[in-house]
């Protein structure tokens, strides 16, 4: 089967995007709009050319890269070890994974306020903060990658005598690694989230306390280039993690291959 070109596969949200953005404009022009109420595309656009604007935006933009950054690791990182050692621990499995999924439904406005309180202010309730947010769907993703090995490799395996370590590395690591991808695609759009909700409920500097404030002074236009910056950030940590992932599985074969 022949395999569809980037442009291809990019023209028809493009197409769509760009039909919205047209609309929208027109409605905005046509309707009169009040720009507080609703700017239009090209003055969102044109706040980007304001000095004073783009200067504080990236200021502010570079403060949630940075939580968001550390965040994630961390939660990449907890989250492949917790997964590795709850693989080969089953009972540890048994006792912890319900426990992990309870603590899915416990909100972030909540838990924000707890962690300021025993860890004070700073970065580092809100890089907790993404971090407890970002490892579980690491540890969901790696766990069920660990546990769906292939099952003839398994039985070579383990017909020649390779220890569990052995099969850990050569075989159920590797295998985990398309899941762990996903898991970490998923977790990189989560982070941005969370750390733009942690700004919002308290921060000196970061977007979403720099969306709040514009908000409180009615200056929507800047409200949406702050959402412009968050959406971009979001696709570029996706499609680093989209081009590290077709870099490290390139052994994996293709469907119909």
């Amino acid at each position: 089967m022949r395999k569809k070109s980037w442009f291809q596969l990019g023209w028809p949200p493009v197409a769509v995007l760009l039909s919205f953005l047209v609309i929208w404009q027109c409605a905005v022009s046509i309707g009169h709009i009040e720009e507080w109420l609703l700017p239009s595309p090209l003055r969102i656009l044109e706040t980007f050319t304001l000095p004073e604007v783009y200067n504080r935006l990236w200021m502010h933009a570079m403060a949630t890269v940075r939580i968001t950054t550390l965040g994630l690791a961390a939660g990449i990182g907890l989250g492949v070890v917790l997964a590795v050692l709850l693989h080969l621990v089953p009972f540890l499995k048994r006792g912890v994974y319900p426990l992990l999924i309870l603590t899915q439904n416990v909100p972030v406005v909540t838990t924000g306020p707890l962690l300021v309180i025993w860890l004070g202010y700073g970065i580092s309730p809100k890089v907790v903060l993404i971090m407890l947010v970002c490892f579980f769907p690491i540890v969901v993703s790696t766990l069920t990658g660990l546990t769906q090995p292939d099952a003839q490799y398994m039985n070579y395996l383990q017909m020649i005598g390779a220890t569990k370590r052995q099969i850990l590395w050569k075989l159920e690591l590797p295998n985990a690694l398309p899941y762990l991808f996903s898991g970490m695609k998923l977790a990189a759009s989560y982070s941005v989230i969370t750390a733009v909700t942690a700004e919002w409920l308290g921060a000196k500097d970061g977007l979403g306390i720099y969306i709040k404030l514009s908000g409180n002074g009615f200056m929507t236009a800047r409200v949406f280039a702050a959402i412009v910056v968050i959406v971009a950030f979001s696709l570029i940590l996706f499609g680093i993690f989209s081009l590290l992932e077709r870099f490290a599985i390139r052994w994996k074969p293709k469907k119909g291959a």
